[in-house]
């Protein structure tokens, strides 16, 4: 009896691991479903209060390259920090279910940049950047200094006035 409590405890100690190992779902990382405009405008109030900037990943479920950037980025610590660090993330859907193609009109048609594309909010939801990924590729993955370099050049911080007053 007392191996059984053993293995029990041992067994209760290691599920916060299994966990932390349950495979990334790759499937279901844009809503088709989502209503887009409603979420924008409270991923933007959150951006707002705690002073960051809103990263929209635009694309669907269907796209490879969608899956691959989301995978690169939650799979590297450092771009993980940089992200959490200066954004608030939201991916906005683009299927045969819902374009969602009043929003894309008032971001300036990042779609003509192929999939994924980045379009980078302030905290009032003006949109600053909008970055074709395809820029960011490299081989059959992305390059790691070319995403880093893109987030923080476009981070609250780069764009402060404040840090260019005695240039």
């Amino acid at each position: 009896m007392k191996l059984f409590w053993i293995c029990s405890a041992f067994l209760l100690l290691q599920l916060p691991a299994l966990k932390a190992q349950a495979p990334l779902d790759l499937e279901h990382i844009y809503d088709p479903a989502a209503n887009a405009a409603a979420d924008l405008e409270k991923v933007t109030q959150q951006a707002a209060k705690e002073h960051k900037y809103v990263l929209l990943q635009i694309g669907g479920n269907w796209c490879i390259w969608c899956k691959r950037l989301y995978k690169f980025v939650h799979d590297d610590a450092e771009l993980t920090a940089a992200i959490q660090k200066n954004y608030i993330v939201y991916h906005l859907n683009y299927s045969k279910e819902n374009k969602n193609l009043p929003i894309l009109q008032k971001l300036g048609y990042p779609q003509r940049f192929g999939f994924p594309v980045l379009v980078i909010l302030d905290d009032k939801g003006n949109r600053l950047h909008t970055q074709n990924s395809g820029l960011l590729e490299s081989a059959d993955s992305y390059d790691k200094q070319k995403v880093l370099e893109m987030l923080k050049q476009w981070s609250p911080a780069a764009l402060n006035p404040a840090n260019y007053v005695n240039q």
